[in-house]
């Protein structure tokens, strides 16, 4: 086992080296209550004093005490290696036969002991202040001595139940979960201590350990101030297990008094003390117990808890290793050839982004739609819903209608529906289809937008080296969009211009779509000749007066006419009607306000315009409730049909047409011309040693990166090495 002690130092340099935060280190932990003895112990296991002294909480952060076994020749051979390095600054020789080294002050060499609990005092005021608060930073110290054996124990804070002076009134819990923080390690021993004048079934540091290991495989208790317990009581039955078991073993020590300390009192001479105490007290247990076999027992366990923790240890380390290299190689090599480097970014950039859009990327979505499947999505399910969402008569009424048509006219009753009227609506219902196509045009800009930080985040990630080329690269791109986007519009707009320029009658689905609904209105012409009352010779039927014939729209008039008649109105009514435009008012009044109002306007104003009273004709009101006529309905009935069967024919254009104009627009020509425009931008000898400038942490992580890297690698070698050295 003793010929393990080299191989052991290396790994736990190496464990120092990486960090106990991502590497879960084999070392045994001291938990204790305050003033249980804990520094005591591990002041008697150094041979030296070392650590801080004071009433109350004394231990405010975690101590990581590293115990290196050396003989006089690795001491002589390491006083060499510094004596050389003296002119160098680097280090001084080392006087003494055992020497201290913090891992904060880096090659600093401590022989004065001193010293070095003085520089444990600082370093915990740095972090935790002068107010009794604890901090969970620990304090990483190695001791070299041939005095000691080969152990790595964590010294914490002691467990307390009450605030005191100006610390905070949560300190037990803070304590408590910064304890249960490094016993949770399942790589660590515990060792639980217990001062020997309490009661041991009261002992909060098995309390602790038995929370987190209850089956106490890692559990070692010890019994400190065995010789302060009252007269005529000792410490057989707890020592031998028989008050509370503990699985590792219980030993018993016994340390020095305040008074010891005090009056400077040697550790060694302490040592020969507790032996001849434990020879007098326990005669039995003496070789049980005592500091030495307490060192002997912890190196012991340590050495078969790394064995035991080796492989999974090396999986952990594997794993970390191939994570480590794998950031190390995203924050790539020093840049050599800048041109060459900055070329391949740009080219890379360029072809990632067209991938992106064709669907070949490396890296693919999986949460949401990207690039060029989130445009086909805008195309085919935001912007063909959008159109077929129009309605082909919205925002137009009867009256509009009607009023269309009477506009067309002019002064003179129309014979026919006026072209002019259908012309006039159908344009303002396909002007409506020009908004939802412009904002497809937006909302395919706005995700060539989002292509460009996908590229940067997940497909060259050699970008984030430099933040300068990425904000070029972005502004270059960002440009070129820009000025595509009102080319682009301005072709959408010309589509929809181009509908309105000529609205085209002779098309063949709207030519199907008339003479289907000619035959449906002639078929309705027919119904109604055949409703004529008997009495009247259907030969007749189209006879003017006098027995004139009558043209065939002359008839419609005439069946208006008879409806008209069948309806009440009148011919003056009639007359009346259709010498105002206000149509709009004719439906809103009725027939009794009507009647009431010209009533009212006999009476209000003289029958001369003579006697000094102008009359407004525009003021004279007007019978208006009352139904539109037959030919009316017919009429507005034929145009809406019209409006409907054009607007879906200009509809299945548009939504046809503006997806490619987009694409050959916007889409396609940022595709072709993406590279050379960045080329043409960025390319250029004065601005290779600005664009390539690494973050200013960029070279720290790198280099952090490495270190890390390389011992990992050499934590794999050495635990190879071990498990072949001894068959483990």
């Amino acid at each position: 086992m003793e010929a393990l002690i080299p191989v052991i130092n290396k790994l736990q340099d190496v464990f120092n080296t990486v960090g106990a935060d991502i590497i879960q280190l084999p070392q045994i932990v001291v938990v204790g209550t305050q003033s249980s003895g804990k520094s005591s112990v591990l002041e008697s296991l150094v041979g030296r004093d070392i650590l801080p002294r004071g009433t109350g909480i004394v231990t405010r952060r975690p101590l990581i005490l590293q115990l290196v076994h050396i003989d006089p020749e690795d001491r002589r051979k390491t006083n060499e290696e510094n004596e050389s390095k003296r002119n160098g600054r680097l280090n001084r020789g080392i006087d003494g036969e055992e020497w201290g080294k913090f891992l904060h002050t880096k090659n600093k060499i401590y022989t004065d002991f001193e010293e070095i609990r003085q520089e444990i005092e600082t370093e915990t005021e740095r972090i935790s202040g002068i107010n009794k608060g604890i901090s969970d930073e620990p304090i990483h110290l190695k001791i070299f001595s041939p005095h000691v054996v080969n152990l790595t124990l964590v010294d914490l804070p002691g467990i307390t139940k009450l605030p005191v002076g100006d610390q905070p009134k949560d300190i037990e819990g803070q304590i408590r979960e910064l304890i249960y923080k490094y016993i949770s390690n399942p790589n660590s021993i515990i060792l639980a201590v217990t001062a020997a004048n309490t009661d041991m079934a009261t002992s909060e540091a098995l309390k602790v350990s038995r929370d987190i290991d209850p089956d106490g495989r890692r559990t070692l208790a010890v019994v400190t101030k065995l010789d302060l317990m009252d007269a005529g009581t000792d410490a057989m039955d707890v020592l031998l297990g028989r008050v509370i078991p503990v699985k590792l073993g219980i030993i018993g020590v016994v340390n020095r008094s305040q008074l010891d300390i005090n009056q400077k009192k040697l550790v060694a001479d302490a040592a020969r003390d507790e032996y001849a105490f434990l020879q007098k007290k326990y005669p039995s247990l003496a070789n049980r117990n005592g500091t030495k076999y307490l060192a002997r027992t912890l190196n012991r366990l340590l050495l078969h808890h790394i064995r035991d923790c080796l492989p999974e240890l090396k999986t952990r380390i594997n794993v970390l290793a191939a994570q480590y290299q794998s950031l190390l190689n995203s924050y790539g090599e020093p840049v050599e050839d800048k041109s060459s480097t900055l070329l391949q970014l740009i080219t890379k950039f360029a072809a990632e982004y067209c991938h992106t859009i064709e669907g070949t990327a490396k890296y693919i979505e999986t949460t949401e739609l990207c690039g060029g499947a989130r445009i086909c999505y805008i195309f085919h399910e935001t912007f063909g819903r959008t159109l077929e969402s129009v309605d082909p008569l919205g925002n137009l009424t009867t009256i509009d209608v009607l009023t269309a048509i009477r506009n067309a006219t002019g002064p003179r009753p129309a014979l026919f529906v006026p072209e002019v009227s259908f012309e006039l609506l159908v344009k303002r219902q396909v002007k409506r289809l020009e908004e939802p196509s412009l904002r497809c045009v937006e909302l395919v800009h706005e995700e060539m937008q989002r292509i460009i930080q996908h590229c940067s985040n997940y497909s060259t990630q050699e970008l984030l080296r430099f933040p300068k080329l990425h904000d070029a690269i972005v502004e270059v791109v960002t440009s070129l969009l820009r000025k595509r986007l009102p080319v682009t519009n301005e072709m959408v707009h010309n589509l929809v211009a181009i509908e309105l320029a000529y609205i085209n009658t002779k098309h063949p689905d709207f030519a199907d779509a008339c003479g289907l609904m000619n035959n449906n209105i002639e078929e309705q012409r027919r119904n109604r000749m055949r409703d004529l009352p008997s009495a009247v010779p259907r030969d007749k039927s189209l006879k003017g007066p006098g027995g004139q014939s009558l043209s065939p729209s002359e008839p419609h008039a005439l069946e208006g006419e008879a409806a008209k008649a069948a309806a009440g109105g009148s011919q003056s009514g009639e007359q009346t009607d259709g010498g105002t435009g206000n149509w709009r008012g004719m439906i809103r009044k009725g027939d009794e306000g009507a009647a009431g109002e010209r009533a009212g306007l006999q009476h209000s104003y003289p029958s001369s315009p003579h006697k000094g009273y102008a009359v407004n004709l525009l003021d004279v009101p007007v019978p208006v409730s009352r139904k539109l006529s037959v030919r009316e309905q017919r009429d507005c009935e034929v145009i809406e049909r019209l409006i409907k069967s054009y607007f879906l024919i200009v509809r299945k254009n548009i939504q046809d047409s503006v997806p490619k104009a987009v694409m050959h627009f916007l889409v396609n020509h940022v595709k072709d011309s993406l590279q050379s425009e960045l080329v043409g931008q960025l390319y250029k000898a004065g601005l290779l040693d600005d664009l390539l400038t690494e973050s200013e942490d960029m070279a720290q992580r790198r280099n952090e990166s490495a270190d890390m890297l390389k011992a990992l690698q050499k934590a794999s070698q050495v635990i190879a090495e071990i498990r072949e050295t001894h068959m483990w």
